[in-house]
């Protein structure tokens, strides 16, 4: 068996990642007071910092304090103090590996209940049927408000160096802001920002840019994008394949390659058009053709949850595997793939047909488990999703009241 698996892989930023394993991002949603990290999310990147992969990478941390994936979001803008990412980071290099964080703005991705700003490239909505009235509705950006995001993100990236993390990850996957621009089913715009891919691609440009320009370095950039919307009409593979060669002169370390959104949460092995269901390594296909041309590193996420699959991964070319839920069950997993073992348990299958309601119970599941190992007890991969789902949304109203009343103080008091 090909030992690459563990293998040390030296960026183009000469950083040198200690294996090809990633935790890849999982939106823990479990921010403590002032929308930082505490004590649970300490907890938590120590159990995967001394689980034996290369490299942490964060759930998605807000740029903008009122534009949040969930009331539970992290936020680290200008305004946040910087102990407790401090913190953070060295919990997550604890066991050797490097962390970065992925740095996110959801756009029009917002539930109609949270307070702040829903924006898009357009003022089209998320369209998931008798569930559209979950999101708000969005209202198209302003070029100021574009230039602005452009700024937030390079201020984030700046101060998570500050802080001590080795990389961050600009997300442009799954439906969030720089993935609606990407996408001609979403970005209906006729200035500068729509039309034509390199006019989609220009905000994503932009804040890699800007990024780049406010860190030093040695210090990585990544980005996160979808091999493919899976949706008819949406950002498929040769948009993905044109992105990619255009991030590749601008200082891009790693690329890594998802799919699907809420609209088509392909993310979760469940796609609008079933193209990825029931396999391991949802998107390995789309990767083997991308990997053929790409002139950066790309790495997979999505549904890797055995050595044997991390291996063919890698013999495709691909540069780093990125596995989430199956680190939220077993911590220790590229460890145990060291000795020789595999995973004791898999998470129970949902197999609801309502898509959207499967997605959320799945990722209440993923939080579960999450939240187990964060205060130091084993998981339960068995929880029934129903329970998981009815727990996770109780959860989110009590965190809702929290993020209400802080967002409600004046800016310089928020922390």
């Amino acid at each position: 068996m090909t030992s690459e698996l563990f293998s040390p892989l030296t960026l183009r930023s000469g950083q040198v990642l200690k294996n090809r394993i990633a935790k890849a991002a999982m939106e823990e949603n479990m921010a403590g007071d002032g929308q930082l990290p505490d004590w649970q999310l300490l907890s938590l990147y120590r159990h995967w910092a001394t689980g034996g992969t290369g490299l942490l990478i964060t759930g998605n941390v807000m740029v903008h304090a009122e534009a949040l994936t969930g009331p539970a979001g992290v936020v680290l803008d200008e305004h946040a103090p910087l102990e407790p990412f401090v913190d953070w980071a060295k919990a997550g290099k604890s066991g050797g590996g490097a962390i970065w964080m992925q740095i996110n703005h959801p756009g029009r991705q917002i539930a109609s209940d949270m307070p702040g700003v829903v924006w898009g490239p357009t003022d089209i909505g998320v369209s998931l049927g008798k569930h559209s009235s979950r999101f708000g509705k969005p209202t198209a950006m302003t070029p100021q408000q574009i230039q602005d995001t452009v700024a937030r993100y390079a201020v984030t990236a700046r101060r998570a160096e500050e802080a001590g993390f080795d990389g961050v990850e600009v997300h442009a996957a799954h439906g969030y802001l720089l993935s609606q621009f990407l996408s001609p089913l979403v970005n209906k715009r006729t200035d500068q920002w729509g039309g034509s891919l390199e006019n989609r691609a220009r905000m994503l440009l932009d804040i890699v840019r800007a990024v780049r320009a406010a860190v030093s370095p040695s210090f990585a950039v990544a980005v996160k994008l979808n091999s493919a919307d899976f949706q008819r009409g949406g950002f498929g593979a040769d948009d993905a394949r044109q992105v990619i060669e255009m991030l590749e002169p601008l200082g891009v370390d790693l690329v890594e390659l998802s799919g699907g959104s809420y609209e088509s949460p392909a993310m979760t092995g469940r796609p609008a058009n079933n193209r990825t269901r029931a396999r391991e390594a949802y998107f390995l296909d789309l990767a083997k053709d991308l990997v053929k041309t790409s002139p950066l590193p790309l790495m997979l996420t999505g549904g890797i949850t055995r050595r044997e699959t991390a291996e063919k991964v890698l013999d495709s070319g691909v540069s780093v595997l990125g596995m989430g839920t199956a680190l939220a069950i077993t911590p220790d997993l590229p460890e145990r793939w060291r000795q020789g073992r595999e995973a004791d348990h898999a998470m129970r299958p949902v197999t609801w047909s309502d898509k959207a309601l499967a997605s959320a119970a799945s990722m209440a599941q993923v939080r579960h488990q999450m939240r187990r190992l964060a205060r130091g007890r084993n998981t339960r991969p068995g929880t029934h999703p129903a329970i998981a789902l009815i727990s996770e949304r109780r959860k989110q109203q009590r965190a809702l009241r929290n993020y209400r009343a802080w967002l409600a103080k004046p800016r310089a008091t928020r922390a």
